[in-house]
């Protein structure tokens, strides 16, 4: 499944399970004769400023993988459906439905769809989304979940509104797997060899609620309304994504008014809560936020076990909440690699952390006493500058030296998400993979294009395959159980915590619960957006 990173997106992709929540807000207003009348009526017209961290890495929604990209995307590009809270929400699509053997699935898609330069969207684009995903020359990061017990799913068409995915086995993940496919036009990608890096990526043609206007790099993203969605015309006129790489910035810009929607980190909520004219928004997005250790590293130091855990050992989980996210409001402690919402989700599995003592034994029993330790972070992003200043302390204790390197959020994605990059050996990641564990694998699988910490385990990889091709859920359970246990032992990762997002919202703009506030892209379905 598409991951997100902190600063980072990884698959994630898209995310599901995951609903709007936080506090209602009085709408209500007296009229002259002393009554009550509302004044959250929508009203068609108007622009929506979001401020963004960094610009997009790519405006294509099956190759995107950062919080931007997904972000804008999700306003150009229609889903064929998603899932909040175990209902589907039908968008492209008009239904899915499995055989009785569950080896086939039959998605029948609304008619009279159409792609922004008005050609239509039908089973044609489907199918070739599906085809490109499998392509290994496509280098798709959602290749590896199409693939079932080393079998390629196919998707057949059976006439323009109907497709057929066939399974080589049944599959528990599939419909995990399928939320995370946005169609892309064939008309404009069929004789494209290296979809990724299309300059008609720079002009993209969508199905979403807002088509492409204009983009100039470092200052802002501009959508303008797309009448003929098929959701019915959106009120806004237009979506802007205002570029701010300072947080600073950013923050004042919000309360100026500049801009109406933002992530806001914890350390500022109470600064931006003074204003006044913003609903906080607090909800779980089912992200883990952690430590990553870099096994290719060019040191070669992050591929020993030994010093894995020797610098967990230094740290303190508690601590490292309260440093980076102010309060435990806004974080859970983490131990496994699994986010709670996740099916099969076990917390109680091996930890290393709080012995200082132990992290001088083993530092100095591996050879790796006295070691010099690059830390890469995004520059401006509060809780990773916190989280990397932290761990400089607590490694300095234990004779380690660290170096806190810091770039801007574009550097710092095309640095994490570089497969030869071996001149770091630890960063601060964060990720959101839906409710399916077997999304995991392209993260923790041996040679996986996704797998950034370079881990390879031969009996990590068979309990993946294992897990994604047993029918049983009780077995299963045991697999993934299996599967928390064995990545937390081997410590991969130092879990530090499922965090919850803050999303700041101008009072002026209405239609939030419509829309769905939904992790890594803000919202669902912005076309319900509207100004009050």
């Amino acid at each position: 499944m598409r991951k997100y990173f902190s600063g980072v997106i990884i698959l994630a992709l898209l995310t599901m399970l995951v609903s709007a929540c936080g506090g209602t807000t009085d709408n209500s207003a007296s009229s002259s004769d002393g009554s009550q009348t509302s004044s959250e009526q929508p009203k068609d017209g108007g622009s929506l400023i979001i401020g963004v961290a960094a610009d997009p890495v790519i405006l294509n929604p099956n190759y995107a993988g950062d919080r931007v990209s997904l972000t804008i995307d999700q306003a150009l590009y229609a889903p064929l459906f998603q899932v909040n809270n175990g209902k589907k929400t039908f968008y492209l699509a008009d239904s899915l439905e499995p055989s009785a053997d569950n080896l086939t699935y039959t998605l029948k898609l609304k008619s009279g769809l159409t792609w922004h330069d008005g050609e239509k969207l039908t089973a044609d684009d489907v199918v070739f989304t599906i085809d490109k995903i499998l392509d290994e020359k496509q280098n798709s990061m959602l290749r590896g979940n199409f693939i079932i017990g080393g079998k390629p799913i196919k998707a057949v068409k059976v006439d323009d509104t109907t497709v057929e995915f066939k399974l080589p086995q049944v599959s528990p993940a599939f419909e995990a797997t399928l939320v995370q496919v946005t169609p892309i036009p064939k008309h404009i990608f069929e004789n494209e060899a290296d979809i990724e890096k299309s300059p008609k990526n720079n002009t993209p043609v969508g199905s979403g609620p807002f088509k492409f206007k204009e983009y100039k790099t470092g200052e802002y993203v501009t959508l303008e309304r797309f009448d003929n969605y098929f959701g019915g015309k959106p009120h806004l006129d237009s979506i802007t994504y205002r570029i701010s790489k300072d947080a600073n910035a950013s923050n004042l810009a919000l309360q100026n008014g500049e801009i109406n929607v933002k992530y806001v980190d914890p350390q500022d909520v109470a600064t931006i809560e003074a204003n006044g004219n913003f609903e906080m928004k607090n909800y779980s997005e089912g992200r883990l936020s952690y430590l990553i250790f870099n096994q290719k590293s060019d040191t070669g130091l992050m591929a020993k076990k030994e010093v894995r855990e020797a610098l967990s050992y230094a740290l303190n989980r508690e601590e490292l909440i309260q440093v980076a996210y102010t309060s435990a409001d806004y974080a859970d402690p983490a131990k496994s690699f699994e986010t709670p919402d996740g099916l099969y989700h076990d917390n109680n599995v091996t930890t290393y952390d709080n012995d200082v003592t132990k992290a001088k034994e083993l530092l100095q029993s591996s050879g790796a006493a006295g070691m010099k330790l690059r830390f890469m972070v995004s520059g401006g992003n509060k809780a990773q500058e916190a989280i990397s200043l932290y761990v400089q302390q607590k490694l300095k204790e234990v004779g380690v030296n660290v170096e806190i390197q810091s770039m801007d959020a574009s550097a710092y994605s095309n640095k994490f998400t570089d497969p030869n990059a071996a001149d770091y050996e630890m960063t601060v990641g964060g990720y959101i993979m839906g409710f399916d564990p077997d999304a995991y694998s392209i993260l923790y699988a041996s040679g996986s294009d996704s797998n950034y910490s370079h881990y390879s385990n031969k009996e990590v990889d068979e309990l993946f395959a294992q897990g994604a091709g047993e029918a049983d859920d009780a077995k299963r359970g045991e697999i993934y159980k299996k599967l928390q246990e064995k990545i937390a032992s081997d410590a991969v990762i130092y879990p530090i915590a499922y965090t919850k997002t803050i999303v700041a919202v101008d009072k002026k703009f209405g239609g939030l619960d419509e829309a769905v506030l939904k992790p890594v892209v803000i919202f669902e379905d912005p076309s319900k957006l509207y100004q009050k």
